[in-house]
């Protein structure tokens, strides 16, 4: 007896200190939890708001497709909670420690907001907009209609070449839809992030500032804390061509200046900026999320005031190109994350890359500067080739088969692409959540559709479209 009470008295010393090792262990996670998994619930609460309010999917398929099955296997600990008539989503590890809030707003989209400034932030601006609805009995892209070429949808349709979650594929010749899949829950109505796609939208709106006369690509002396040292010689066009110089991680695997600043940071411009310099300006190609950001924050400043800075990729850039569904979403500082965060259906996306196509002009008119695509897309020396002068990739890899040489790119996170053409009025967009564990490559869906193109019918190419094609 006298055994067996010691034995039931040490169970119970022992069994005491675990619960005092969990409750020490969860309180630690509570009032001081680590960077990564703030990181973590950051990621969960923007992406599952996003594509709960701007692009209507359910939010436990979000969170278990695009949060948990491809990424870090912490993010299978993290649960999330919408209130939708708030319209806030908060994630959380454990379902209890460090709280990641994200917020939508009409007409922003959603925002990471820190714990410090979640309860004032609701109140901020919202944007009020009108979503035109597509003349269904007119072609595209002033309408929805396509004419779809057999040869290019067979390709299209091809599960090999589409590559494992496929979210949308769509390949435009000469103004007009010739082939257009979607993934299963997706359609042609389905705003999807394309991640760094948005640098070259922000490269745009950046074009539209230098036909204004608000801007210059040989500008230097670019911010006021970059005054009293060497990153007062970075221009704005090593800015667009990713050799500023400055110092920045874009390692998304751990807590790095990229995750840093998209998760945990209110101002990412000022973060991004604030960095030192690692190279001299202009010397060095360095990709970097932080460089858009600045980018985003000189465009913005531009402008005479936030509110006209909020609107202008709509009224200058979208609104023109019929672009309804694009989105930019801001940080909680209001600046757009043009590295980043930009929402639109694979169409909208479509016209942004048919406008390149078209070296700028819509429909007779000159939304960009004249040969303004073309610096654009011009290699640079410092990319060895690579990269061109704004927010471009004119080589991604060593590339072999029939690509002409005026082919150039906007690349995403995780499967995002666009081919643009200009020389054979062609585009080749293909969207998804496919990372690179999965082994996909893009290459062979680009390549079948520029060995089909001989093939087509000369119907493929009307003589003249809605959007003044070539």
């Amino acid at each position: 007896m006298e055994g067996a009470m010691r034995k039931r008295g040490i169970f119970s010393i022992v069994a005491a200190g675990v619960v005092a090792l969990f409750a020490g262990a969860a309180g630690w996670l509570a009032v001081a939890p680590p960077e990564l998994l703030l990181v973590g619930d950051g990621y969960a609460a923007k992406i599952v708001c996003s594509n709960v309010f701007l692009a209507g999917r359910d939010a436990d398929e979000v969170l278990a497709q695009d949060v948990q099955a491809p990424g870090h296997p912490l993010l299978r600990l993290i649960h999330v909670s919408v209130d939708r008539e708030r319209k806030v989503v908060t994630a959380r590890m454990f379902g209890f420690a460090a709280p990641g809030h994200a917020i939508y707003r009409e007409g922003l989209g959603c925002t990471n907001v820190s714990p410090g400034e979640f309860a004032a932030f609701p109140g901020n601006r919202s944007l009020r907009r009108r979503t035109p609805q597509a003349d269904d009995s007119k072609p595209w892209p002033d309408g929805s209609g396509a004419r779809i070429e057999p040869v290019l949808q067979a390709v299209v349709e091809d599960d090999r070449l589409a590559g494992p979650g496929i979210r949308a594929v769509l390949v435009l010749r000469n103004g007009v839809i010739v082939a257009e899949r979607y993934g299963k829950g997706f359609a042609a109505s389905t705003p999807l992030l394309g991640w760094s796609m948005a640098k070259t939208v922000t490269a745009a709106i950046i074009g539209l500032r230098v036909r204004d006369g608000a801007m210059a690509l040989g500008r230097a002396d670019l911010l006021p804390d970059w005054r009293n040292d060497n990153r007062r010689r970075i221009t704005l066009a090593d800015l667009m061509a990713m050799q500023s110089g400055l110092a920045f991680n874009e390692n998304y695997g751990s807590v790095t200046d990229v995750t840093r600043m998209l998760f945990l940071e209110n101002d990412m411009a000022r973060f991004a900026a604030a960095h030192p310099l690692a190279a001299d300006p202009g010397s060095q190609f360095s990709y970097s999320s932080g460089t858009a950001m600045v980018l985003s924050r000189l465009w913005m400043d531009s402008l005479p005031s936030p509110r006209e800075a909020l609107t202008y990729p709509r009224a200058q850039l979208f609104r023109p190109l019929g672009m309804a569904s694009a989105v930019i979403e801001p940080d909680a500082h209001g600046t757009f994350v043009g590295s980043s965060y930009m929402y639109a259906t694979a169409r909208d996306w479509g016209r942004f890359a048919q406008l390149l196509v078209q070296g700028g002009q819509w429909k007779g008119e000159a939304l960009l500067p004249p040969g303004y695509v073309e610096a654009m897309r011009q290699p640079t020396a410092a990319s060895g080739g690579r990269y061109g002068g704004g927010q471009v990739w004119t080589r991604p890899k060593d590339l072999a088969g029939p690509y002409p040489e005026d082919s150039f790119w906007m690349r995403g996170h995780d499967g995002q692409s666009i081919m643009i053409v200009p020389s054979l009025g062609l585009v080749v967009l293909r969207m998804g959540l496919t990372p690179r564990a999965t082994g996909y490559e893009i290459e062979p869906l680009e390549r079948a559709v520029l060995e089909r193109l001989p093939t087509l019918p000369s119907r493929a190419a009307p003589a003249a479209s809605a959007s003044d094609a070539p």
